[in-house]
Formats: C-alpha cells, structure tokens, sequence
C-alpha cells in the first residue's frame, strides 16, 4: 500500500495532502456529530433512539472517499457516519433527527431512515440487514443501464446471520454486479460478542460464492481508502462483487440507551481502543509526523468542525414542524402511468 509505506518511510506524497486533510475534517464531522446527536437525546430534545457511529469513521471515511455523487451507498440503522461521509448537511441531518420539516426526509424518517439521494444515499435502515437487497438492486440496475456506478453496502457483523445476505451475494456473483459489501465487524453483535454468534470466517462466506474477499484494519483511513479505490475500481470494469471484512470498535453501547455496558464489555476493553486505536488521533499524529500539518492547525479544524456541528444543532432546534396536512405526503407514488398500468393489469 503505498500510502502506509509513505507513513512507514517518514514521508507523505506532498500531491495528497488535500485528500488526507479532507479525510481527516470528514472524520471530525463525524466525530462532531455524533456528540451532539447524543447529547440532544440526553437533553431529551429527540424522539426515539439513536445509534452512535464514533470509533468508527475510518470505514466511512475510507470507503466513501473512494466513491462518487453517481456511486450508491445503503446504511444501517447505526448510519450516521456513513451519511456525513457521503456529504450529507449537517442541518439537514439535524433537522431530520428532530423531526423538523427542512431535514433530509421532511423529519419523518428519523435518525434509522435517513436518505440523501443527491449524494447517492439510498437510505439508512432501521432492519438488520435490510439495505442488503436494495444495494443489490442498485447494482444491478447500474448493470442494466450500462452505467460504471458501483454500489457499497455497508452492515454490521451481526447481519451476517441473516439469510438475506447469502441470497444476494449468489445473485451478485452469478451476474458479476458491481458492488461492494463492507462489513463493520465492531467486535459485537448489540450485547453479544461476535466470536459467539458467528461461526468460522466472514471473508470464507463470501468466498464460497466465488466472491474475492479482503480483510483491513478499519481504524487506519488509508488503509481502507487505498482497498476501496483499487476495488471501486475493478468493479467499474465488471470484476465485481467484493467483500470487504473491516475490524473496527464502537465506543458507545449498542444504542443511547445503553450505558451500562460492563455486564457484557469490559472498561478498560474500551479504554485502550480509545487511547490506541483512534482513527482520528491516530491520523491526527501522522499528519503532523509527516509535514501535512502543524498541531495548531489540527486544533483549529477541530474547533471550526465543533462551531459548525453546534451552530447546525441550534439551527434544527429553532426550524419548523412539518405541517399536519403532509401526514399522508410521501407515503404512496403519485404516478399516473402506474395507475394506468395497475388499472389495466386488473381489467
């Protein structure tokens, strides 16, 4: 990998810069928003749960770098990572967390439903692996349009238990569709260690369906944008699908509500991912090893990300409710061809 043998060797290619800081300020949103989001629900200012993506934003980062606006993602009910990585607005995320009128779904999808087609996002999803179909879908469409978009389907590792997943990776190998399976292993499976819910190894499930799988340190950005790129573009040729198994931690429970976690999680378990493991501090102490940037300058980003993340958050709080009269709006396509179409079907 060339960018960890440039860490490697005391020296960075000087014509990446931009992308490494780039990288670095798409992680500190990340990171930014995610405190917010789980302080407005300890403030009781927002309905309904949440799922905390902090720890793990070396994966979005990593593999949404390597993407486009025209390439797909599908999310997960712990999505909001992968929705800022994909260039989604922090007021409009925000307002969509509050249920407010200007965010990304009219505040009716909420913190597990958030989409943002114009960057790509075809939806966060509140169902284990329930995006892994429409990820499927997606490349299959690109297919059939004789497009070079490449879809990634992100999921977690306990999704790997469910049938759907092995259905449409035999369907991807079968018509090589280009897409890309990105596997979030964090460790658990909600309360659950994945070791005790998940047999063998990921990478040979998918290996079995003749699909190439790797296996990457999901807390190193680098790492996991150079694998994402070579793949992306390897699938934009026809040699897809892919799959991707990235070792990575949450540093929060299963969702906000679960703050007791020594019952199945041990303290200092995360105490050492967060002193030695994190993706931003470790990325953080590379840049300035290598020349990118000064420490002063990592300080500032952080607190105009920081400024930014609070400025949007007091934005959503004073933004608009969606009216009453829009209870049934999005709820069915308006489509006069497919009503002629039905009609005609039953007649």
């Amino acid at each position: 990998m060339a960018a960890k043998a440039a860490a490697k060797k005391g020296t960075a290619p000087k014509g990446n810069a931009e992308d490494y800081l780039r990288m670095y300020r798409q992680m500190v949103r990340i990171r930014a928003f995610e405190d917010n989001a789980n302080q407005l629900y300890l403030s009781a200012k927002m309905p309904g749960l949440t799922h905390m993506y902090s720890g793990q934003e070396a994966v979005a980062v990593g593999i949404c770098e390597a993407l486009t606006d025209d390439d797909k993602i599908t999310s997960t009910h712990r999505g909001h990572g992968h929705c800022v990585a994909k260039g989604a607005d922090f007021k409009a995320m925000f307002c969509e967390l509050l249920g407010k009128e200007e965010g990304y779904c009219r505040g009716k999808g909420g913190s597990m439903h958030i989409a943002d087609q114009s960057h790509g996002n075809l939806g966060a999803n509140a169902i284990v692996g329930g995006s892994m179909g429409i990820a499927t879908g997606a490349a299959l469409s690109a297919q059939l349009r004789g497009t070079d978009e490449v879809t990634v389907c992100f999921f977690g590792d306990g999704a790997t238990a469910q049938g759907l997943w092995y259905e449409v990776m035999n369907m991807a190998a079968l018509w090589k569709l280009p897409v890309i399976y990105a596997c979030e292993n964090n460790g658990y499976s909600e309360y659950t260690k994945t070791e005790e819910i998940a047999a063998g190894s990921l990478t040979a499930r998918a290996e079995a369906f003749g699909i190439e799988a790797h296996k990457v340190d999901g807390q190193d950005v680098l790492a996991v944008n150079e694998l994402t790129q070579k793949l992306v573009a390897r699938a934009r040729k026809g040699e897809g699908p892919f799959f991707i198994e990235l070792d990575t931690y949450r540093y929060h429970g299963h969702h906000v509500g679960d703050i007791n976690r020594e019952y199945y999680r041990a303290k200092d378990e995360e105490s050492e991912w967060k002193s030695t493991r994190d993706p931003i501090l470790n990325f953080g102490k590379w840049l300035t090893e290598q020349g990118v940037v000064s420490e002063d300058d990592l300080v500032a980003i952080n607190d105009e990300i920081r400024a930014d993340a609070e400025a949007a958050v007091a934005y959503a709080e004073a933004a608009r409710y969606p009216d009453a009269s829009e209870v049934d709006m999005h709820v069915y396509v308006d489509s006069p061809e497919l009503d002629a179409a039905l009609s005609k079907q039953s007649a």
